[in-house]
């Protein structure tokens, strides 16, 4: 049996793949570590994506080389966080706000991208059957992932930004689980942009206080 196209379960209707499910719920132990600030959020991210890139290939191409930037990703995120992790004394990394520059940076690099990939899936229609939600979710996620390897507090509305398109792609698409699981992203994001919010500017303070006047 091949058990990346096999069926979990079926709820409302929907086929539940096992790839599908073993591979968001490995995703989402990969959210909370990184809400925690623990360099293992990166290598389960890493085996999520790689299950799920299993799931997806052949049928959702946007969302599997969505799935092959989590990996690469995640491999740069495992090596900054290694670098950075001493910052705040209790091994985890230290968040921060980014700045305007890199802000810009962003923006711009995800509205760009989105447009140049989007373009690359018109032109070969194989590559993609939703052309624009499939280039903003593979970039949005690529620029997610890249503030949350440097620590960034905006990684947490960039994930949210690109769940707003994933969730009803992915029920659109039969990925049920998928669908239901990044609501749940939805809620962890929320409470992980929180506590990442008020730890950089707790971070922040004793630098502040001891600033010369």
């Amino acid at each position: 049996m091949n058990w990346l196209t096999s069926v979990a379960f079926t709820a409302f209707g929907k086929d539940i793949l096992w790839t599908d499910m073993i591979g968001n719920i490995t995703g989402l132990i990969a959210l909370v570590l990184g809400w925690r600030r623990s360099i293992w959020s990166w290598p389960v991210q890493f085996l999520a994506g790689l299950i799920l890139f299993g799931a997806f290939f052949g049928h959702l191409t946007g969302s599997a080389g969505k799935q092959a930037i989590v990996m690469a990703v995640a491999l740069f995120g495992w090596w900054q966080w290694k670098r950075k992790k001493g910052e705040t004394g209790d091994g985890h990394i230290a968040p921060r706000f980014a700045t305007w520059t890199e802000r810009g940076a962003m923006v711009g690099a995800a509205a760009a991208g989105t447009v140049a990939v989007a373009l690359l899936f018109k032109a070969y229609p194989s590559l993609s059957w939703d052309p624009w939600p499939d280039a903003y979710i593979f970039v949005g996620t690529v620029v997610a992932m890249y503030a949350q390897a440097r620590g960034m507090v905006e990684f947490w509305i960039a994930w949210l930004l690109v769940d707003l398109v994933g969730v009803p792609l992915n029920f659109a698409n039969g990925y049920a689980f998928s669908g239901f699981v990044y609501v749940i992203y939805g809620a962890l994001v929320l409470w992980g942009m929180r506590d990442w919010w008020l730890r950089s500017r707790k971070d922040a303070r004793p630098t502040l206080e001891g600033a010369p006047a």
